[in-house]
């Protein structure tokens, strides 16, 4: 199951959840919110327990902060530039939805092409631990960016 409210102990759903805590693929957990069933009752769980969903929100939110401050810093000219990019193709969104998917594919392919190169010469200056740290990803996640964009096989 993938969302955290049908844990409500209903028969077809399985067992009850004791607490809700935000996860991450780097392997971050955030704290433990316990959930307080004599005070939950019969309700719905995503009903009952939406604020405490609302503060493992607060938790991630705070993690992923956390994560960006720690990765590698963009010059201010291209995170302006890609902010610019991302509020033009969300307003086209709005008129035309198949024109903003065309800038976001256009968007990927660019990405992918000035990529390229980079990714070959960190993969030859760096460790899969520090590529990871600066990228604000995990080890995994990483490897594979680095080989999408670098073009190899994320498997050697």
């Amino acid at each position: 199951m993938s969302h955290w409210s049908v844990y409500d102990g209903q028969i077809a759903h399985g067992p009850r959840a004791a607490a809700l805590r935000a996860v991450c693929s780097c392997g971050w957990n955030g704290p433990e919110h316990r959930l307080d069933w004599d005070m939950l009752g019969e309700q719905k769980l995503a009903e009952a327990a939406h604020r405490t969903a609302d503060t493992c929100m607060e938790d991630w939110d705070t993690h992923t902060a956390d994560v960006e401050q720690a990765a590698i810093p963009l010059p201010e000219t291209v995170t302006v530039l890609l902010a610019q990019v991302q509020e033009e193709i969300e307003k086209l969104a709005k008129t035309s939805p198949l024109a903003a998917v065309r800038a976001a594919r256009r968007l990927e392919v660019t990405a992918e092409q000035v990529g390229y190169w980079p990714a070959h010469d960190a993969r030859q200056d760096t460790t899969a631990e520090q590529a990871a740290a600066a990228l604000g990803l995990n080890e995994d996640a990483a490897r594979k960016l680095m080989a999408r964009f670098g073009g190899w096989s994320p498997y050697r």
